[in-house]
């Protein structure tokens, strides 16, 4: 079916459950008023229904291929990819000093969330240009800046991110890429990258790769890396797109899904690079980038939920099987069909919310430079990414369910869905090391941002208590055993304890912050309506998984790893 840009339910979220009039009332985001926010949904979610969606298919039938070393990518891409560009898409959230928009964060993460449900293959393009983008800003040199941000705000350039290794996977710090001095500023580079996005295409003047590499003097670990702007083409005395640098995609990867999306391994032979940032530094300068991915890998997996779940609805409004005890004609009216539908619906609401939460700590953090939101913003980072790309995986394998038999056909499009959300679990960091990442370094505060943020899960119960007594409760109670397991995390020295309990802490965090956001979303509805109904589903279905979540933290390592090799091989 077409997908069908949701803008409602966009403002909707704007306007009543993330704050983002707060946003608005900064001297930074002044321009981003209610009318010319609104004209941006409208056409970015026109963009993404008349010009995106219907490449979908196209993507994943015609994936993209290695013809003697050039990339030929998928029918209709490089249109699609040239009205993105020409919108001003990529640049949404740029400087103005560079050709961008300037607009709030919020707004383009809400973009992105449509363009990823439309055609995830593509999207992602643009996407890798708007991390690398973000980077260059906060970390290149002036010349840097002013040559490459221009090219990459208009898309006439995109960009790429080089870290993984095919020993370097998540341990970055074992990569082998080395960059050695030349005569005249530059570096030469060599080495090789696997699971590059989008590593080349056949419609931008030019790619820029973010490399990192090792210099001669550079430390083992992580410590000892560098960051280095590598492009396809050197640029000219203009600007321009010059001479061919020494690079080559040497292969394509065969992939489950984003069959539309070249995955290249990138060989480096002495490819003439410059330092981003300082020397041994280029971890920092690339987490810039990868932060900023992360959100909006998490989108993507949102995205994708919303076009799963639209098929899967539209599906079964139409099927016919099967008496259903209320008499309806089609499967909607089975109770377990409903109960899926419900679940895919409810879960979108708390990923959605939450991504577009933290997207509000961004730009508050920018516009006001408080600690406390860079905080906020630093704490939901990994919750976004994980939760949004879980509810992605769940919501498209619901879908296929939905579909019954005809779900495993290819021809009906449910699976394309589970196979192209199923790489954002993994890519941008594995979920598994998200959740590492919040019981660790997000934790190292002692809590504080956690607590801050269950203290506002507490006053939105309180506030609710008058209209929805019985919800409000089992949300507040939620945000206090939620509490009681975080100060336990906090008071574990031995880092096994956390790690054993990442996963089900970071879904319990996420569970307790969707009861949250829906019982808010009821109170604002004017009449207790579809949003107070949504919310009782969650609250009483959904939202109790949090506490077999929570006892399984407090459970710790120990008899985890008492579970040796032996034991999992007898």
């Amino acid at each position: 079916m077409p997908y069908r840009a949701p803008v409602a339910d966009f403002q909707f979220l704007l306007d009543q459950i993330v704050g983002f009039q707060a946003v608005t009332e900064t001297s930074k985001f002044a321009d981003a008023t209610p009318d010319v926010v609104g004209a941006i949904l409208n056409e970015a979610g026109r963009l993404s229904e008349e010009v995106l969606s219907p490449l979908q298919r196209n993507g994943d039938e015609q994936g993209a291929v290695l013809e003697n070393g050039v990339v030929r990518t998928s029918p209709g891409f490089a249109d699609g990819y040239h009205a993105i560009a020409d919108g001003g898409w990529i640049g949404i959230s740029a400087s103005p000093d560079y050709g961008g928009m300037g607009l709030p964060h919020t707004v383009g993460t809400v973009v992105n969330d449509m363009m990823s449900s439309a055609c995830l293959s593509l999207q992602l393009n643009p996407l890798m240009s708007q991390g690398q983008i973000d980077a260059l800003s906060h970390h290149a040199s002036d010349e840097i800046r002013a040559l490459y941000l221009p090219k990459l705000v208009s898309g006439d350039w995109c960009g790429t991110m080089n870290l993984t290794e095919p020993q370097a996977g998540s341990d970055v710090g074992a990569l082998r890429t080395k960059a050695e001095p030349n005569d005249d500023g530059t570096y030469a580079i060599s080495g090789q990258k696997i699971f590059i996005s989008w590593g080349d295409n056949d419609f931008t003047e030019n790619v820029c790769h973010l490399v990192l590499a090792r210099l001669p003097d550079g430390a083992a670990g992580t410590k000892g890396i560098s960051l280095f702007m590598v492009p396809k083409f050197i640029p000219d005395g203009d600007g321009n797109p010059g001479e061919a640098n020494t690079l080559r995609v040497a292969s394509l990867e065969h992939k489950l899904g984003l069959h539309g999306s070249p995955t290249a391994v990138m060989e480096f032979d002495g490819a003439k690079g410059w330092l981003v940032g300082e020397p041994h530094a280029g971890m920092k300068a690339m987490f810039t980038m990868m932060n900023n991915a992360r959100l909006g890998v998490g989108v993507q997996g949102v995205g994708q939920a919303e076009g799963a779940y639209q098929h899967a609805l539209a599906f079964a409004m139409e099927r016919q099987q099967g008496k259903t005890a209320g008499g309806e004609e089609t499967i909607i009216g089975h109770a377990d069909v409903r109960r899926m539908l419900a679940t895919m619906k409810a879960d979108i609401f708390v990923a959605r919310a939450i991504a577009l939460s933290c997207a509000v700590s961004i730009d508050m953090a920018h516009a006001t430079g408080k600690d406390s939101w860079r905080a906020r913003a630093a704490f939901l980072t990994p919750i976004v990414k994980a939760f949004g790309t879980d509810v992605g995986c769940d919501v498209a394998h619901l879908g296929v369910q939905v579909h019954g038999g005809m779900g495993f056909i290819e021809e009906t499009g449910a699976a394309q869905y589970s196979r192209d959300v199923r790489v954002t679990a993994i890519y941008e960091g594995t979920n598994g090391i998200q959740a590492m990442d919040l019981v660790a370094r997000k934790l190292a505060d002692g809590g504080e941002a956690a607590y801050r943020i269950l203290d506002e899960v507490e006053t939105i119960a309180e506030v609710a208590r008058a209209e929805f007594p019985d919800l409000a409760a089992k949300v507040w109670t939620s945000a206090e055993g939620l509490r009681e397991t975080t100060e336990w995390l906090v008071a574990q020295t031995n880092l096994n304890n956390r790690f054993a309990g990442a996963v089900p802490f970071l879904r319990a965090f996420a569970r307790v912050l969707g009861g949250a956001a829906h019982l808010k979303a009821a109170v604002a509805e004017e009449t207790q309506g579809t949003r107070a109904r949504m919310a009782r589903f969650y609250i009483t279905r959904l939202l109790p998984e949090h506490a077999s979540l929570l006892a399984q933290v407090q459970q710790g390592g120990e008899d985890l790893l008492a579970i040796t090799p032996e034991d999992l091989t007898a």
